[in-house]
């Protein structure tokens, strides 16, 4: 529904809002602050991600390889992928081909440049695209992963429906996101690390203080474990089931196109 708001102080506006971390902004303006937030932080994101997390996004991946399986033959089609993260792990594990897309140009020359330093010259298609209206092919693929993006997309929905809809038949559908602790007493530190460490690391590392808090509030935006899986299930896929990962700081859910 269209809300009113107010811009440099003028009279207000009617328009639909989308939340960015914490703010509201102009719906059609999201994606666009997204690639701006990703974009500056491209080259040391994956650097980041190890600081962060203490290296342990590391077997979150690996947990999400796992079950998946991959498979010679298997067509994968990855989300936000764009350093290649997941990309190399399917390779490596005796994937198929893999389309990675992503919404950031400079994600995606990253991920191409580190593909080209591991040798990898082929079986990666690198695609610079947006989760909600996605550049493939209907019923094109037999898996679908998004690792640590879905929460960025202006219109949950409208992916999860994309990610449906480039599913073959008896196609697999998995999303590793941060979600909610499965230990409320936890969540007093949990916000400090988020909302102190994690800036502060961003600016010293990254040298974008902003970006990372930014990052921090989408993680509190984001649905709880069962809310999301709702929403999964809501979108068409069926057996959607979730699995927490230490202690739900992350979560991997699961589902398939029937």
């Amino acid at each position: 529904m269209p809300r009113q708001r107010k811009e440099n102080g003028g009279a207000p506006r009617t328009g639909p809002v989308a939340h960015f971390g914490f703010r509201s902004v102009p719906e059609g303006e999201k994606a666009s602050l997204v690639r701006g937030v990703f974009g500056r932080v491209a080259s040391r994101y994956d650097l980041m991600n190890d600081l962060m997390s203490l290296g342990v996004h590391r077997l979150w991946k690996a947990a999400m390889m796992d079950w998946l399986n991959p498979r010679p033959g298997m067509a994968l089609l990855d989300v936000g992928g764009g350093t290649g993260d997941i990309a190399f792990r399917f390779l490596k594990r005796g994937g198929g081909h893999v389309f990675v897309c992503d919404i950031t140009t400079g994600m995606v020359a990253v991920g191409r440049d580190r593909a080209v330093d591991r040798g990898i010259l082929d079986g990666i298609t690198w695609i610079c695209g947006d989760a909600e209206g996605l550049p493939v092919a209907d019923g094109s693929v037999d898996a679908y992963t998004t690792a640590f993006c879905i929460r960025n997309v202006t219109h949950v929905s409208r992916a999860l429906a994309e990610a449906r809809r480039v599913l073959k038949p008896g196609g697999r559908f998995l999303c590793l996101e941060f979600s909610r602790l499965a230990v409320p007493a936890l969540d007093r530190l949990y916000d400090s690390y988020s909302f102190r460490v994690l800036p502060a690391l961003g600016q010293v590392v990254a040298g974008d203080r902003a970006a990372y808090r930014y990052l921090a509030e989408s993680i509190r935006r984001f649905p709880s474990q069962g809310s999301f899986a709702a929403m999964i299930a809501e979108a068409g896929l069926s057996q959607v089931t979730y699995r927490n990962l230490a202690g739900g700081i992350a979560a991997l859910h699961s589902g398939w196109r029937i």
